[in-house]
């Protein structure tokens, strides 16, 4: 009878929820839209502007992309072509996602730029210490990106290039001047050469 009663206790008694829990198959977690959208942005950062792979802007970017600037607007062609530019000339440029958030379809990132490497024209590559920190927004539709807002400190970026190059324009200037006082010296003796001045009589 006992052990009858305990058997029927154990059949219907309620399942606790640790059991219940462990027994339910798991289900994957579908990453929510603002999740996919960090994900895209990222990308950018990631493989674009660290690595260079300028190829996969077209899997990033909507072919309306455009980039909202403080005085005119660029489309994904020019877009790119400034960020090309920006890796040629600064090599080991970094980019830090300082922090993320999305809200709807928009995604809002703080990052850091740093890069210790210039090269400009055909000069050799010069070490300059450059860091600045920005702000851009995108918007991100069906997966891509099709509009951007970015806000930084050009002036920051200008003055750190100038107290970088400080010793080469320095030098610049000392060869500018040298340059002119020899040319000053040979137009001087020319002219000398050409217009001899009559020696001065002694009494």
């Amino acid at each position: 009878m006992n052990k009858a009663l305990i058997v029927a206790l154990l059949i219907f008694a309620p399942v606790s929820p640790g059991i219940a829990a462990s027994a339910a198959p798991s289900t994957p977690e579908v990453p929510s839209q603002q999740d996919q959208n960090k994900l895209v942005a990222r990308r950018v950062f990631e493989e674009i502007l660290n690595q260079g792979k300028f190829q996969v802007a077209d899997e990033i970017y909507t072919r309306d992309f455009v980039n909202h600037g403080l005085h005119r607007n660029a489309d994904l062609q020019e877009d790119q072509a400034a960020a090309r530019w920006e890796k040629k000339t600064a090599p080991d440029l970094t980019m830090t996602v300082n922090f993320m958030v999305a809200e709807g379809d928009l995604v809002t990132v703080v990052w850091t730029a740093r890069a210790n490497t210039v090269t400009l024209w055909r000069l050799p590559a010069m070490r300059i210490k450059l860091e600045d920190k920005g702000i851009t927004v995108w918007r991100i539709v069906d997966g891509k990106i099709r509009d951007e807002w970015t806000a930084f400190d050009l002036l920051r970026i200008v003055r750190q290039f100038v107290v970088g190059l400080k010793w080469l324009l320095l030098g610049l200037l000392c060869a500018v001047v040298i340059l002119f006082w020899v040319v000053g010296r040979l137009i001087r003796k020319m002219w000398l050469t050409l217009f001899p001045q009559p020696a001065k009589a002694t009494s």
